[in-house]
C-alpha cells in the first residue's frame, strides 16, 4: 500500500533539488533581460552615493579562485549597501598594459628570446594593436565568467586602462609630478630582468627558495692594522651571496661602534667582527687561529684595501646597516649592485658601477669574465678566487632571490638609467605616511602598520619600463646638445593629442615634431629638432591613476572612494600605487577605507602548487556546484585570513545549503 498518498502533505512547483549548475544560467539570463544592474540605479537615484573602486584585474588569462574570492566579497559588500539605502555604484575594470600581455605577444610572435630587442624587433604600432586584441578578447572571458558567478555591475561600460581616455589621463598625471618636481632621470640599481630587458618594480618581483653559493673572500689591507701594527699580511674578510657583484667592488662597510678582532691564520692575520668570530672560525675550519688584537670599527675607517684580483684599490667605509647576525661584520660594497650601496656611495662620491650589460653579460670592463652571463661567471670566480689564495670557504644558503613576476627569470640588481619619481623631496613620503595614520580607515588593522612600513623603507619610485606596450614617458631631447625637455605643459599638450587620437599609439605614428607645441626650441641651444624619449611608464603607475582616470571623470561616481578592497599583496601594489599618486598630485588618499583579503590555500593549509598537485580550480567547482554555493562558501568564511579550500570543505557547505 503506498501510505504516501494517505497523507495530507503540502505540495509545491518547487523542484526538490536546486541544480543550481542548471538554473544558475536561466536565472542569470531572466536577470539580464529584466536590467537588473539598471533598475537597481533607478532605485538608488536620489539616495546617499557610496562607492567601491574596482581594483582593475589583469586582462589575460581565466579568472580563478582568487578572482571568485575578490569579486564576490565587493558584490556582497555593494548590494548590502544598496539594500541599507545607498546608491551603491559599481563600475568594474581592467589591467591592460604591462609585460604580463607583452610576454604573451612575444612568444606568439617568437620575440620571446633573451637576445631579441623587443623595441626594435617590430612596428611598435603593431606591436601594441596586438597586445590591445589579446586584452579585449580576454576582457570578454572575464567578463562573462563574472557574470556567471552573479556578480552585478556596469558590465557594459567598464573602465579599460588602454583606453585614449584613460591614457590620456596616465600622461597628464605624469605631467602633473613633472610640474611638481618630483620626477627625474638618473642611474640607479634597480631591480633588473635580463630575460625581458626591462626594470622592474618591487611589486613586480616575486621571491622564490632557491640554493646559492655563498663564499667568504679576503681582501688586503693596504698598510697596517691600526693598533696591531706588527699583524702580518692583514686581510679584511667580507662575506656575500652573489660573487658575481664582485668586479663591482668599490668599498668595504664597517660599523663604527663595533668590536673587530685580529685573528692569526698562518703567516697572515683575518679582520672579522668580534660578535661573529667564532661562526666565522667554524665555517672555515681554522683550527689554529688565535686572537692577536682588537680593533673598534671606526679606526678602521679610512684605511685602504686592495681588490682580491683587480689592480684597483678601496676604502673601508662606515655603515650602520652592517649587521652582527651573519657575515663577518665587513661587507662588500658595490654602489651599482644595491640600494645601499647606492647610497653609501653616493655619500662617499664614488662611481656607480655596474660592469654587467642590458643581457645579464659582464662587459669588457671585466677582464677574464667579459661576455659571460654573471649565473655563467659566478662558479668560474670562485675558481679564480680559489686559484689566487683568496677564497676562504664556499658554503651553499638557501635563500629568497627575487624573480621576474612574468617570464620567472632571476632577477638582478644593477645600476641603469631609468625614471623616478622622489619620495624624500618637498616631504612626500612623510604626507603619504600622515595619510596612512590619520586619513584612512584599515581593515583589518595591521593594514596600517604593514602599510607605513612599506612607505617608510621603500626607495624611490622607479616608473619607466623599457618596453613599448603602455603609455610611453612624454619627455623629449634636443638633436642638437642631447638636453631633456620635460615640462608639464608640454605633457599636457600631448596628453591631449593622445585623448582626441588613437591614445599612446599617437606616440608612435608621429614625428616629436607632430607631437610637440609649435615653436618649441631647445632652452639650451635654441634647437627646432627633438627626438622622443623610448621608455613608457610602469603599469603600477597606470592603475595607480585609475582615481583620476574612472572616479573624477564618470557623472555616476565621485572623488574619493568610500572603499577599495584587495588581497594582502596589494599593500605594495595597487593600494601603494594609488595612495602615492593621489597624495602626490591631490594632496589626499583616494579612499576612505582599505579591506585586504587572504588567498586559497588547500585544504591542509597549504599553498596551492602545481608540484604538489593540490590545485583546485573554478572549471573543478562551477560545473559542479554552481556559483551560488561558492558565494555562500565566500561568505561563511574569515576573509582577513587565508582561506582554505578543498572538495570536501565546499561539499559541506552544499549540502547543508541542500538542508
Amino acid at each position: 500500500m503506498d501510505y504516501k498518498a494517505t497523507l495530507n502533505l503540502p505540495k509545491t512547483a518547487f523542484p526538490m533539488k536546486a541544480n543550481l549548475p542548471q538554473t544558475e544560467p536561466r536565472m542569470l539570463a531572466w536577470w539580464a533581460e529584466l536590467g537588473i544592474y539598471k533598475r537597481l540605479r533607478q532605485v538608488g537615484a536620489g539616495r546617499p552615493l557610496w562607492i567601491l573602486h574596482d581594483g582593475p584585474p589583469y586582462a589575460n588569462n581565466n579568472i580563478h579562485l582568487g578572482h571568485v574570492l575578490n569579486k564576490v566579497l565587493k558584490d556582497v559588500i555593494v548590494k548590502s549597501r544598496s539594500m541599507l539605502g545607498f546608491n551603491a555604484v559599481y563600475v568594474p575594470g581592467w589591467d591592460c598594459h604591462g609585460l604580463p600581455i607583452e610576454h604573451e605577444v612575444d612568444k606568439q610572435l617568437g620575440l620571446d628570446g633573451a637576445t631579441v630587442d623587443v623595441r626594435r624587433a617590430m612596428d611598435p604600432v603593431e606591436k601594441r594593436r596586438r597586445c590591445r586584441e589579446y586584452a579585449l578578447r580576454f576582457i570578454d572571458v572575464q567578463r562573462d565568467e563574472f557574470k556567471r558567478i552573479g556578480v552585478f555591475g556596469d558590465w557594459d561600460n567598464p573602465y579599460i586602462t588602454m583606453t585614449p581616455a584613460y591614457e590620456a589621463v596616465i600622461a597628464r598625471e605624469f605631467g602633473r609630478f613633472v610640474g611638481r618636481g618630483l620626477v627625474y632621470k638618473g642611474l640607479k640599481p634597480v631591480h633588473w630582468c635580463m630575460h625581458c630587458k626591462t626594470a622592474l618594480a618591487q611589486a613586480e618581483v616575486e621571491y622564490e627558495d632557491e640554493r646559492a653559493p655563498s663564499i667568504y673572500v679576503k681582501f688586503p689591507l693596504a698598510g697596517a692594522l691600526p693598533g696591531v701594527a706588527s699583524a702580518p699580511k692583514p686581510s679584511l674578510v667580507v662575506w656575500t651571496t652573489t660573487p658575481w657583484t664582485l668586479p663591482a667592488n668599490l668599498a668595504i662597510a664597517v660599523h663604527p661602534d663595533e668590536e673587530y678582532v685580529a685573528l692569526a691564520v698562518g703567516d697572515e692575520t683575518l679582520v672579522v667582527a668580534a660578535k661573529l668570530a667564532d661562526r666565522f672560525l667554524m665555517t672555515v675550519d681554522f683550527r689554529d687561529a688565535r686572537e692577536v688584537g682588537t680593533v673598534p670599527g671606526r679606526q678602521l675607517v679610512g684605511l685602504e684595501y686592495r681588490h682580491a684580483w683587480i689592480d684597483r684599490t678601496g676604502t673601508v667605509a662606515a655603515a650602520d646597516f652592517v649587521a652582527m647576525d651573519t657575515g663577518t661584520g665587513l661587507v662588500h660594497i658595490a654602489p651599482g649592485h644595491g640600494e645601499e650601496d647606492y647610497e653609501l656611495g653616493r655619500r662617499l662620491g664614488l662611481d656607480v658601477y655596474n660592469p654587467v650589460d642590458d643581457d645579464g653579460r659582464f662587459t669588457a670592463d671585466v677582464e677574464r669574465f667579459a661576455g659571460l652571463t654573471v649565473w655563467d661567471a659566478n662558479p668560474k670566480i670562485i675558481a679564480h678566487l680559489r686559484a689566487l689564495g683568496a677564497l676562504l670557504a664556499e658554503v651553499a644558503l638557501d635563500h629568497t632571490y627575487p624573480h621576474c613576476w612574468r617570464c620567472k627569470n632571476p632577477t638582478l640588481f644593477r645600476a641603469t638609467v631609468q625614471w623616478f619619481i622622489e619620495l624624500d623631496k618637498q616631504g612626500f613620503r612623510a604626507r603619504v605616511l600622515d595619510a596612512i595614520k590619520r586619513d584612512v580607515q584599515w581593515i583589518p588593522a595591521w593594514g596600517e602598520e604593514r602599510m607605513y612600513g612599506m612607505v617608510a623603507h621603500r626607495p624611490e619610485w622607479v616608473i619607466s619600463r623599457q618596453r613599448v606596450w603602455g603609455v610611453p614617458i612624454v619627455a623629449f631631447y634636443c638633436e642638437g646638445c642631447g638636453t631633456l625637455l620635460l615640462e608639464e605643459r608640454i605633457v599636457e599638450h600631448v596628453a591631449g593629442i593622445f585623448r582626441e587620437g588613437r591614445g599612446g599609439d599617437e606616440w608612435y605614428a608621429r614625428e616629436a615634431a607632430a607631437l610637440l607645441p609649435a615653436g618649441t626650441r631647445c632652452a639650451t641651444c635654441g634647437g627646432e629638432r627633438f627626438r622622443k624619449e623610448t621608455d613608457i611608464l610602469d603599469v603600477w603607475f597606470d592603475s595607480g591613476c585609475s582615481h583620476a582616470a574612472v572616479l573624477e571623470t564618470r557623472p555616476e561616481l565621485r572623488w574619493p572612494a568610500e572603499m577599495y578592497l584587495e588581497g594582502t599583496d596589494q599593500h605594495r601594489g595597487w593600494f601603494q600605487s594609488s595612495l602615492l599618486e593621489a597624495v602626490g598630485t591631490r594632496g589626499a588618499p583616494p579612499y576612505k577605507a582599505v579591506i585586504t583579503h587572504g588567498f586559497f590555500v588547500d585544504g591542509e593549509g597549504r599553498k596551492m602548487s602545481k608540484s604538489l598537485g593540490n590545485v583546485i580550480g573554478l572549471e573543478d567547482l562551477l560545473p559542479k556546484y554552481g556559483a551560488e554555493i561558492l558565494r555562500l562558501w565566500v561568505a561563511a568564511e574569515d576573509y582577513t585570513q587565508d582561506i582554505r579550500v578543498s572538495f570536501e570543505i565546499v561539499d559541506r557547505l552544499a549540502d547543508a545549503y541542500r538542508r
